[in-house]
């Protein structure tokens, strides 16, 4: 061997690969804190990840723009770094294939990962590392505020997983909105009543405070590699956050400019202000750029400095420290099989408009459209237009479940999956929501205005003209009534349907019936 080449192979080989997956792009992280010629970080990206459902554009290009822009950040502070494009032809376009190769390359003897958040990649890691001869180790990600099994933990024994009992102790072990005393500012835990207004115009919705990307040039590989999408990729002017510095400033505008007014208006809906005042840091918090303690401080002391008001900071806290944490409790404790629970029966296949918009219902319409669009829409709106009609017409929850999975920036199983299966679509059985989560036309015309311009009318039960959500409503109680009857939040719905004429009641259900038979043409 000459000199030079066993200079490039002393140089060229590595003790450790240490993977990094599309949403672990913390630079805070442990790993980081002292350079090692002897490790080198490892960031793909892999068909096997773009591919498993399909996925908006905005997603792919997203999560590939911050894998590309974190790698950069890592090779300026010192670190060695291997990154696998798309297009690369070494790429194998597997993870656990690509980590062998890449093994063998450097000579490396440990591979290490952080803690994968999705059940299904963290299952695929254990098992290769079974088959290696390799020394493979797992980290945490450092970034929970609560180990994966401590909500199961805290909820053994009970049928119901109460979303309440986890926050209060969160905010009391985090110290959270607490007095000297120990005991909720305010003299309240929960502000949820005082959060329930619809918007009446003003305050104007802030302007977006995102950063404007022009991924033209990423967009025409991901095309070329032969990745498939759906949904605006917006490529030359794509408003997602690369890295933390973009998603810090993003943090300072949403507490400066929306959340004095999120709490008022969280659960409102308008077709002239899609965004309103929620904070659009989800994306951000699930690739791990923001850690949720920092977020969570930054809003609690927006209200001591008399910035925002405590029904608002707390409505925030409580989605972050509370549901964004327990959601992630119920994930791990119920994976594997979580994801194909049907406790309802829900069979029909998603219409076709769901890939278009192309529906003659105006809150539909708006929603499905600004999701294609944006690659988000705020929780009220996937769970009281989009996931309410949904479940009220019988759709197949495991449908549901990949369709959001792929058109939401923000949306990972671990997140994704409990809020679809469980909070949306009761398809757990009860696990999470206490009872369904579905309503007629009349709280979609309170919480918002798409009723305004919508060839339905909202008051009309039955008749071409009537709002499907209506009979559908009915209907979904008639036809679960062996199920649900005996829950004790719905006894006044159910008193309600016994007090109707058996002749309204079987127009009702004649007109669900067909409904439910013409989804496509809605």
């Amino acid at each position: 061997m000459s000199r030079s080449a066993r200079t490039f192979t002393a140089t060229h080989r590595a003790r450790t690969l240490r993977l990094l997956l599309g949403d672990q792009l913390n630079p805070q992280h442990s790993w980081f804190r002292q350079q090692d010629a002897q490790v080198v970080y490892v960031l793909m990206e892999v068909r096997q990840e773009t591919d498993y459902v399909l996925h908006h554009a905005q997603k792919i290009l997203a999560i590939f723009a911050a894998m590309r822009d974190f790698a950069r950040q890592l090779r300026a502070d010192g670190h060695r770094v291997r990154y696998v494009s798309i297009d690369d032809v070494s790429n194998r376009q597997s993870i656990p294939e690509n980590l062998a190769a890449l093994a063998a390359h450097y000579g490396a003897s440990t591979v290490q990962w952080q803690q994968p958040d999705e059940w299904r990649l963290d299952a695929l890691l254990q098992a290769w590392s079974t088959t290696q001869p390799l020394t493979c180790t797992v980290v945490d990600s450092e970034h929970f505020l609560t180990a994966r099994d401590d909500l199961a933990i805290q909820m053994h024994g009970r049928r119901q997983w109460l979303m309440e009992h986890f926050y209060r102790r969160m905010r009391r072990r985090y110290r959270l909105l607490l007095d000297e005393h120990g005991q909720p500012c305010g003299g309240q835990w929960n502000y949820d009543q005082d959060n329930r207004k619809p918007w009446p115009g003003t305050p104007p919705e802030p302007s977006d405070w995102r950063p404007n990307h022009d991924h033209g040039a990423l967009w025409a590989l991901v095309r070329r590699s032969g990745v498939q999408s759906f949904g605006d990729p917006q490529a030359e002017a794509l408003r997602w956050p690369l890295n933390r510095h973009e998603a810090l400033r993003c943090l300072e505008a949403f507490v400066t400019h929306a959340l004095p007014h999120f709490g008022d208006y969280e659960d409102a809906m308008s077709s002239q202000a899609p965004r309103l005042f929620h904070s659009l840091l989800s994306f951000a918090l699930n690739v791990k750029m923001l850690h949720p303690l920092e977020v969570l401080q930054c809003a609690e002391a927006a209200w001591r400095s008399g910035r925002a008001p405590l029904a608002a900071v707390e409505g925030f806290v409580r989605q972050i420290l509370g549901w964004r944490e327990y959601v992630r409790g119920i994930y791990w404790a119920q994976m594997p099989g979580y994801d194909s629970r049907n406790a309802l029966g829900h069979h029909l296949p998603l219409p076709h408009w769901f890939w278009t918009g192309d529906t003659r219902m105006h809150c539909l319409q708006q929603v499905i459209r600004q999701s294609l669009q944006t690659a988000h829409a705020h929780h009220i709106q996937r769970l009281m237009v989009i996931g309410n009609f949904a479940l009220m017409a019988g759709l197949d929850p495991a449908a549901l479940h990949r369709w959001y999975l792929g058109i939401y920036i923000d949306a990972f199983e671990w997140v994704e999956l409990p809020n679809t299966l469980g909070m949306s679509q009761h398809a757990d059985g009860g696990l999470i929501a206490t009872k369904p989560y579905v309503s007629s036309a009349a709280y979609l015309q309170r919480m918002g205005d798409y009723c305004h311009s919508c060839a339905y009318h909202p008051k009309h039960k039955t008749g071409p003209s009537a709002c499907p959500f209506n009979a559908l409503y009915w209907d979904f109680f008639a036809r679960h009534a062996e199920t649900l009857g005996s829950n004790h939040r719905l006894a006044l719905v159910y008193r309600q349907w016994q007090r109707m004429p058996p002749e309204q009641q079987t127009a009702l259900r004649s007109h669900a019936l067909h409904l439910r038979q013409n989804l496509d043409s809605l």
